[in-house]
């Protein structure tokens, strides 16, 4: 018997023969092959194409995005590529990048592979800023008329009163929590204070190494979640180890992005507090999809106290990251 709740089980209608019957009505003849790549958000394949190469198909999560937003994203992502920056658009099928069959809406995509790049390379960090700088340069040319925008309230206070509400915390530590969520959002608000007005431009928005393919160069995929917010949030994620360490890497980075298009050094002050919110978003966004049938398979340690502790643990040491002075960029 299936479940009825489509809020909570949105993929539960999309079998392989419906994946394989999207594909067809778009008048593509599929091979019958089909591999389920790793994503969780929305679903995604690699589909056998007769007589081609094979395609990727994303399925969008059902209520997250309006059509809207998912073609500002397919526009932004076109827009890029069209400047020559390496980026996997959506592919154009009879005139349209956003498709739609029995319910579902997904978009096509050419195959690419590539590795992880390696970030402990200054010539990898070089080049990864000057494509950065160019996508920032087509980014700033206008806004999105409707995708969100990266915001404390967004990513943070929203995500700390959906913690407190869903009952998720071991009740030691709820307390313990609650007081912690109110000094990182005051230690935030803090740190966009000293960088001042900033502009904000359409951004990558999730640019973590898994989302840049290697090969003879770097290519950048999956704008899902793009949006509007500094520029230093597609920056920082290329950063580890100390603050030493991470200014000598985002100095490099930056060689290669000034080359394209401004930076603001004020924006430095946000580093450690976008980090914060990234892990407050994301333990939300857990919380969240937890009826999703995926989510507990993928991870099943969410739920368990060790998880909160390792949560608070590291979430503490953020306030204090965020207490010390911002990384120096010295030429």
């Amino acid at each position: 018997m299936h479940p009825t709740n489509e809020n909570d089980t949105p993929y539960y209608r999309l079998n392989p023969d419906a994946v394989l019957q999207a594909i067809e009505s778009t008048g593509l003849q599929c091979d019958g092959r089909l591999l389920a790549l790793n994503s969780y958000e929305n679903r995604v394949y690699q589909v056998g194409i007769e007589d081609s190469e094979p395609l990727v198909t994303k399925f969008y999560r059902p209520g997250r995005w309006s059509d809207e937003q998912i073609l500002e994203e397919h526009d932004f992502a076109l827009e890029i590529a069209a400047a020559e920056i390496p980026l996997v658009p959506p592919l154009r099928i009879n005139g349209q990048t956003l498709l739609e069959h029995s319910g579902f809406r997904f978009a096509l995509f050419e195959r690419r592979g590539g590795h992880a790049p390696e970030l402990d390379q200054k010539e990898t960090r070089v080049w990864l800023g000057r494509f950065l700088g160019r996508i920032h340069a087509v980014g700033a040319a206008r806004p999105f008329p409707s995708r969100p925008e990266l915001t404390i309230d967004s990513f943070g206070h929203r995500a700390v009163d959906a913690l407190l509400a869903g009952q998720w915390l071991p009740a030691h530590l709820e307390t313990a929590f609650s007081s912690l969520a109110s000094d990182l959002m005051t230690s935030i608000m803090h740190a966009f204070e000293r960088a001042g007005t900033f502009r904000s431009i359409r951004l990558h928005g999730d640019c973590h190494p898994g989302n840049i393919l290697w090969r003879d160069g770097p290519l950048f995929v999956d704008l899902d979640d793009c949006r509007s917010g500094p520029a230093v949030q597609d920056l920082w994620m290329l950063l580890s180890g100390d603050n030493h360490e991470m200014a000598m890497q985002m100095r490099d980075v930056l060689d290669g992005y000034t080359q394209f298009h401004d930076f603001d050094l004020r924006e430095l002050q946000l580093i450690e507090a976008l980090r914060t919110l990234r892990m407050l978003h994301h333990a939300a966004w857990l919380a969240k999809r937890w009826q999703d049938p995926a989510f507990p398979i993928a991870f099943p340690w969410f739920g368990e106290p060790r998880y909160w502790e390792d949560l608070v643990l590291s979430l503490r040491e953020q306030l204090g990251r965020m207490q010390e002075a911002a990384i120096e960029i010295i030429r």
